[in-house]
Order: C-alpha cells, then structure tokens, then sequence
C-alpha cells in the first residue's frame, strides 16, 4: 500500500527538524510540494535545502501540486475553506496517484507542526474518504512557530497557572475575543488585529520569518510598538512578497 508522512519541519531553520523527522524524510521517494506562486518560493527552497542537507539517499524526488486558489474575504468563511479544501484534496489525490507507486512511500513537508493551524491532516482524510486512492499515512510533530517565538524572546507563553489561548487574527478582531485569556498566541494575522484590542491593557511580542535569515522581532506595551509592528511588517512583507508572522499577546499585571 501506499504509505505518506506529514513531517513538520519547523519555521525555517533547518536545526527545528527532529531526529523523528529525519528519519520519517529518508523513508520517503517522493516529497509532494505546493507551489503557492513566485512571491513564495522562499517556502520551496527552505523545504528542497531541508531535502539535500539529510536526505542520506539520493533516491528521491519532488513532485510540485498547484495551490488552489480561494476567495481571502469570503461572506461564509466556513463554506469557502470547505470548497478549497475539497478542491485541494482533488489536486493531491492527482499527484499521488500519477507520482506515487503502490508500494512507495511519499512525503509533506509542512511548515511548522502539521496539528496546528495546517490543512494536510483534513485534505489527506477528505481523500480517503472520497475511495479515489488508497494509502496509510503517519504524523510526524514539529516546532511550531509560537514556540520558537517564545524562545526567541525568551518568555514562557503562560503565566503562572494561567492559560493560554492559540487563535488567529480573524478571531481576535472579534468582539470579546482577546479578554477571554491572560495570554493569547495569534496566528495567521494579515490585517494586524492587535489593533483592535485595548492597547493599554496588554504587551505583545512579535516575530516574523521565525528561524529564517530574515527573521525579525519586536516587543514591548502595545501602545508603544503597535505602530512600529504595523509599519515593520508591511516593509518586509513588500520586500520579500510574503511574510509569515504570528505574536503573544499578554495582558498588563494591574492593567
């Protein structure tokens, strides 16, 4: 049978790949990779340089999936993710069966862990469910971005028995969103929502191209750096066509 491993392989520096991931890497004969256009093949290159420094066989190759496109500001989020991932699911379905032998074994590179805030867990179940092609696949954890960037900072997510919230910036600019934890991890940010929570009450830190060359950091009280961040982040993100960024959010002891 046709086997996958969804590795997670941290944020970009190739040193974030476990002695797990590896291992799952060398077992592979095909790495199934996403072309998400020109502006990001930084993210293709981080995975094809991964490849050549521990791959311990020469006895592989990539097979490239066109990204199915989405509408970004959709009235019914929901039903829009729906629709992309089932057209997604039809794409890599395509690519396995032509790629992958019955008896191979083939490979996602993911960025990051694929248990948070990725679809390659849900896209390889909807295949499954659909009978197109049959295989079995593995899971294999990695550094997720919010850790690095604690590390980076040098700051625990949590305070002391308190939680933790991990939400996106869709999610924060919701009413009510932010006061629901002394400390909360905002992912998949685009529209800098930490705008739109009480500037005086909280302290961010912040990180983008986390573990990359190009990384970048900021931190302080919100209402001192947000401008900052604001006017960092779309600077980076003109010079390089993408940006991939995510930040604590952590509320002011007797704010």
């Amino acid at each position: 049978m046709r086997t996958l491993s969804v590795i997670g392989i941290g944020s970009g520096d190739p040193e974030h790949l476990t002695v797990q991931a590896i291992k799952a890497m060398n077992r592979a004969r095909v790495f199934f990779i996403v072309d998400k256009g020109s502006e990001k093949s930084a993210l293709v290159d981080v995975r094809t340089d991964i490849c050549s420094r521990f791959m311990e066989h020469s006895d592989y190759r990539f097979v490239t999936i066109d990204e199915a496109t989405r509408d970004r500001r959709p009235q019914d989020y929901k039903a829009e993710v729906g629709k992309w991932h089932r057209e997604r699911a039809d794409r890599y379905a395509d690519a396995i069966l032509e790629n992958l032998g019955e008896d191979e074994c083939g490979a996602f590179l993911v960025w990051g862990d694929p248990c948070w805030y990725d679809s390659t867990i849900r896209i390889l179940q909807l295949i499954l469910e659909t009978g197109r092609v049959a295989f079995d696949y593995e899971v294999i954890p990695g550094i997720a971005s919010f850790q690095v960037l604690a590390a980076k900072h040098r700051v625990p997510l949590n305070e002391i028995g308190e939680a933790v919230k991990i939400t996106t910036g869709r999610k924060l600019a919701d009413e009510g969103e932010a006061r629901s934890a002394e400390s909360l991890v905002v992912m998949l940010d685009g529209q800098c929502a930490f705008n739109t929570v009480p500037a005086a009450e909280y302290e961010i830190f912040w990180g983008a191209y986390l573990g990359m060359q190009t990384e970048v950091l900021r931190a302080g009280p919100l209402e001192d750096v947000a401008d900052e961040i604001a006017r960092v982040r779309e600077e980076r993100r003109v010079a390089n066509g993408w940006i991939m960024d995510t930040y604590l959010l952590r509320r002011i002891r007797d704010a």
